[in-house]
Formats: C-alpha cells, structure tokens, sequence
C-alpha cells in the first residue's frame, strides 16, 4: 500500500496523485498531515525512511519558518517537535511505501518510490 502525505490545497501534492493516476496507481491512502497532526514518534519514522535530518524536511519558504525560525539552530530532536506542532512546515508531498519514503519534489519524483 502506497501512502502519501498530502494537503489538497498544494498544487505539487495534486500533481503527484494525478501522476499516479496516470501510472494506473489508484490504491492510495492519504494523510491529510495537516488535519491530524503527526506525531513525533511519525515524524521520526518517516525521517529514518527518508535518510534525512529533521531540518531537511523543513519547508524553508514557509513564512512562519521566516518569521520564527530561520535564525535559530536547533537540534534534531527540537525540529521534530517543532514539525510536529506546526505541520505547515513540512515538504510534501511525501510518499511511503513498503518501509521506504521520498519527497515528491519535483512531483516527477514520485515514481522513484516504485
């Protein structure tokens, strides 16, 4: 099972379920990451799938990272309860899939999961 995490209002999350569509992937499960918030234990895992540190993850172009954190170093562990609590801030869309994740940027991407 594919799982992507997903906002519906970001156009490169729309691009990405439209190219799996068009691979004929329509079992998807989607998680809606801003109306049910990750957990930190979440973000970890898919941090370990990923191959990347908490910081990586962050969507730099966001203005409340502008605004709030674009002048701070924190540890690993603090971006992960930052992205937990404020789940704006994280790239997507991500796509899970039998214990291996990728970012979908650009939304091309996403077939690398297969």
């Amino acid at each position: 099972m594919l799982k992507i995490w997903f906002k519906s209002t970001c156009s490169t999350c729309r691009i990405a379920m439209e190219h799996l569509k068009e691979q004929g992937i329509e079992d998807v499960e989607i998680y809606e990451y801003l109306k049910t918030k990750p957990s930190q234990k979440e973000i970890r895992e898919i941090l370990k799938m990923l191959g990347i540190k908490a910081f990586d993850l962050v969507r730099q172009k966001e203005e409340l990272y502008k605004r709030k954190y674009s002048k701070k170093k924190l540890t690993n562990a603090e971006w992960i309860r930052i992205l937990s609590q404020n789940p704006e801030l994280i790239e997507r869309p991500i796509l899970v899939k039998d214990g291996k994740a990728i970012i979908g940027r650009p939304p091309e991407r996403i077939l690398d999961i297969f």
